[in-house]
């Protein structure tokens, strides 16, 4: 628990040197991180085998998570807030939002256990695979880090990865990061909050 906290924090230290001009911004809980120059492009697939991209979610606000289905606490608790969240807002402003699990585990986490594994939690969840080489590539544009790790006497490995969630608005950019903890309802006014800034 602590390596993903430690990979939080310093993935928080990044966000707060991101040059933004916070005039005339709407007030968020999250991190406004409004003009960031990275999370650009997005070249995967979702667990229906349809290829993803930035441009397939336009007019809907993104809420990209990257993670892993074996994960023991921060993935489901995470999807579960994720999807609590959706169900505080109203059910014209829920349908606006799309959330993504971007798994880092490519060689366990298969379509089909990303199909049975993702929308358990919501059924408008997509969850989102690729080559080890096409999930290395969106994790640097994303400036999330991960790393396989074995412990003692296991059998199996767990992977560290950054445990916080980015939200994309209706054009594809960058306008939010939300910490792993942040809860439901604050996730909630989050996105009602920029959905209106959106159609302002």
């Amino acid at each position: 628990m602590r390596r993903w906290l430690v990979l939080t924090l310093a993935l928080g230290l990044v966000l707060s040197l991101v040059g933004c001009d916070q005039s005339q911004k709407p007030a968020f809980r999250g991190s406004d991180i409004t003009g960031a120059n990275f999370g650009l492009r997005l070249d995967l697939t979702d667990h229906n085998g349809r290829a993803v991209t930035l441009e397939s979610f336009k007019g809907k606000l993104v809420v990209l998570f990257f993670g892993y289905t074996h994960c023991p606490d921060v993935c489901p608790t995470t999807l579960s807030d994720m999807a609590a969240a959706l169900k505080l807002m109203p059910e014209g402003a829920s349908d606006k939002v799309q959330v993504l699990f971007v798994s880092v585990d490519p060689e366990r986490d298969t379509p089909e256990i990303l199909k049975a594994y993702v929308p358990y939690f919501h059924p408008s969840f997509l969850g989102l695979h690729g080559s080890p080489e096409q999930v290395a590539q969106a994790a640097r544009d994303f400036r999330v880090v991960y790393r396989r790790h074995v412990e003692p006497g296991a059998e199996g490995y767990l992977v560290d990865h950054s445990a916080g969630s980015y939200v994309l608005d209706g054009h594809g950019r960058l306008r939010l990061y939300l910490p792993f903890g942040h809860t439901p309802r604050d996730i909630a006014d989050d996105l009602l909050t920029l959905l209106k800034a959106d159609s302002a």
